[in-house]
């Protein structure tokens, strides 16, 4: 084999990796290759149509993971608010819930501390963890993701319901209710992210 031979042998062995697919492909896998195609194709009707295939492909939903997940309606919100009250239940009725409040309300850096930490936790669930592939859609101002915002406010709300109705805050010291309420509102926040996403909506 001479020296041709054998570049065009070795060019050809390396075509075949690259075309070869990956042992478990996904949707992102599927995607990937899409985008791929649509930088090579030179004709715009074709390029066109490699671009509608891929906003079809965004939209399959092959199971209960791995959906592609877009926009928060009234069916998303309902599964975030489910998801944290399963989890606000517990701290409501824990007495550490409250002894940690009033910690946080003594050392006002734990309460900073503790709400850089839910989103952080929150914005992993969704959007860091790959549970599921979170698109961020029409986000608010062109900056706030709308589920974002959404998981956040909706646990916060039934944070601060379910705590004041149950008496386990009083209003009268509204600084060491809201912190009370924050430390609840961790949990419950990470719960309805969960609530949220895993029936994949």
């Amino acid at each position: 084999m001479n020296h041709r031979e054998e570049s065009e042998a070795h060019e050809s062995e390396s075509d075949s990796d690259m075309a070869r697919p990956p042992e478990n492909p996904d949707m992102t896998d599927l995607l990937g290759e899409l985008e791929t195609l649509e930088e090579t194709v030179d004709d715009p009707d074709e390029r066109q149509q490699v671009r509608e295939t891929m906003r079809v492909a965004r939209r399959v939903r092959p199971g209960a993971f791995g959906r592609v997940i877009r926009g928060f309606d009234r069916h998303d919100a309902a599964e975030a608010f489910v998801g944290s009250v399963l989890v606000g239940v517990p701290m409501a009725v824990e007495e550490g819930t409250l002894e940690s409040g009033a910690f946080v309300a003594a050392h006002p850096f734990a309460l900073v501390g503790t709400l850089l930490a839910t989103l952080g936790l929150v914005v992993g669930v969704l959007y860091v963890a790959e549970i599921q592939q979170v698109e961020i859609y029409k986000p608010l101002f062109g900056v706030v993701p709308r589920r974002l915002l959404g998981v956040l406010t909706i646990s916060y709300v039934a944070a601060v319901v379910m705590l004041t109705t149950w008496g386990r805050v009083d209003w009268t010291d509204p600084w060491l209710a809201i912190c009370q309420t924050t430390v609840a509102f961790a949990p419950m926040a990470l719960g309805a992210a969960l609530g949220d996403i895993l029936p994949g909506s």
